[in-house]
């Protein structure tokens, strides 16, 4: 057990920094927060996947707390929370669907969606233009730069899935390996 804990530190923190590294290659830069990027959420997502929803959730959880120190867009306490934490957090929703990985990074990035739906809802309603609904413009605020990276993060886990790059589920050690192939 104690082997299986370090490994998943090392991964997470591994992957945590890669996600923070490709979250600085903006195709695209919301004008009140949130990019298009190349891929940032793939990270973590890959690592949902390998260990299951709660390493995601606490991966996503530590990602979108230095996401909050290194681009906060803060207006409130709450709101803050709401779109760090607990958006981030619930991209390891990803690893409820490790068999079908393209849609557990739908579900993953779904999760963060709904959390920043809530807080433009909350929040941002004042920036929805005159006469259209608060709830409307959060939707579609919010999926301006989620609906790309969703399709962008489906496709990219897809194919790592389908050319077999990286072993979804959790890995086993050398020795289980070696004693399941006898």
């Amino acid at each position: 057990m104690k082997r299986n804990t370090t490994r998943i530190l090392v991964e997470s923190g591994t992957f945590i920094a890669l996600a923070l590294a490709l979250s600085m290659i903006k195709v695209y830069h919301a004008p009140q927060g949130g990019s298009v990027t190349a891929g940032s959420m793939i990270p973590v997502i890959i690592m949902a996947l390998r260990w299951g929803p709660r390493v995601g959730i606490m991966s996503g959880v530590a990602y979108g707390l230095l996401q909050c120190i290194i681009e906060p867009y803060i207006v409130h306490p709450v709101q803050a929370i709401l779109d760090y934490p607990v958006a981030f957090g619930l991209l390891g929703l990803a690893g409820f669907s490790s068999r079908l990985p393209a849609l557990g990074a739908a579900m993953g990035i779904g999760g963060r969606f709904a959390a920043h739906v809530v807080s433009g809802l909350v929040f941002f309603a004042s920036n929805a233009p005159e006469g259209s609904a608060p709830l409307v413009y959060s939707i579609v605020y919010n999926g301006s730069y989620l609906v790309p990276e969703v399709v962008l993060s489906a496709l990219v886990v897809h194919f790592l899935s389908v050319g077999r790059v990286l072993q979804w589920g959790r890995p086993q050690s050398r020795a289980l390996q070696g004693k399941a192939a006898e």
